[in-house]
């Protein structure tokens, strides 16, 4: 089974923090079924940038990160097709649209997405949505 992947997770393949050996470990268990939205790659440099910005890490390390997430994921779907839906999630759970396109590509190729941000997997974990999403650390479906 596929597993969709937030930024949340792929930031921490490259980056020394919270839950990065977890991410190491999906990395390691789950190569080649790897998916995300193609707007990952957009969030991922957007926080290369802002860890840059905070100096915690060097602008050549920001550089390569979302060069390097691009190698992790083996399929990129269109954000323009999920972004309908996730408009529907979004408002169904209160929560911005960014994280919900995630949830949506879950949904369109009957998968899990898997993230590190407590507040997404808090605003999923018990609602309909539920089944689709897994806290980077916990039990993954899948």
């Amino acid at each position: 089974m596929s597993l969709i992947i937030d930024a949340s997770v792929a930031v921490k393949w490259f980056v020394r923090e919270n839950l990065h050996d977890e991410a190491l470990k999906l990395l390691d268990k789950h190569a080649g079924d790897l998916e995300a939205p193609d707007f990952l790659l957009v969030e991922v440099a957007n926080v290369a940038w802002k860890k840059t910005v905070r100096h915690e890490i060097t602008p050549d390390h920001a550089r390569a990160i979302p060069v390097a997430a691009r190698e992790f994921i083996t399929v990129f779907h269109p954000s323009i097709d999920l972004v309908p839906r996730a408009m529907e999630i979004a408002l169904l759970l209160s929560h911005p649209v960014y994280d919900c396109l995630y949830l949506a590509c879950a949904e369109a190729v009957d998968a899990v997405f898997v993230t590190a941000d407590q507040r997404f997997f808090r605003a999923v974990e018990e609602t309909e949505f539920s089944a689709r999403g897994a806290f980077l650390g916990g039990k993954i479906r899948g």
